[in-house]
């Protein structure tokens, strides 16, 4: 059982993850800098989700159900319908074309792997 089963319950039917503690709403342009700066000590995540999309939603659902927290590691939640402004800033910054949903880890003010839709896990090497 993942942290994730602690932190929403099991099938509680609400897979909102802005909702827990765990994940930090990526809300403003200006996190992205503070993103960086903390990928230089840690592993930092950002999960973009588009609430509407069924894919989105289930990827995300695997996710916190796979997800177990080892080490230090930030993860960003971006509601994707609310700022898009924000998903297409982080395509031009590290060079990632957007997909949702997707899964980035950064390290070193990089993005060390990517991956979306079916494909991301919470088993990942983070």
């Amino acid at each position: 059982m993942g942290i994730f089963n602690t932190l929403f319950g099991q099938n509680d039917g609400n897979e909102d993850a802005n909702k827990s503690d765990f994940w930090i709403p990526l809300e403003d342009i200006k996190q992205l800098d503070a993103i960086d700066d903390a990928s230089e000590a840690k592993t930092v995540l950002i999960f973009k989700h588009s609430t509407r999309c069924i894919v989105s939603k289930m990827a995300l659902k695997e996710f916190n159900r796979d997800f177990d927290i080892q080490g230090d590691v930030d993860a960003y939640f971006l509601d994707l319908l609310n700022h898009r402004d924000i998903s297409n800033a982080i395509a031009t910054r590290y060079g990632v074309e957007h997909q949702s949903p997707q899964l980035l880890v950064l390290k070193n003010r990089q993005v060390v792997k990517h991956t979306s839709h079916s494909d991301i896990s919470g088993n990942g090497p983070f």
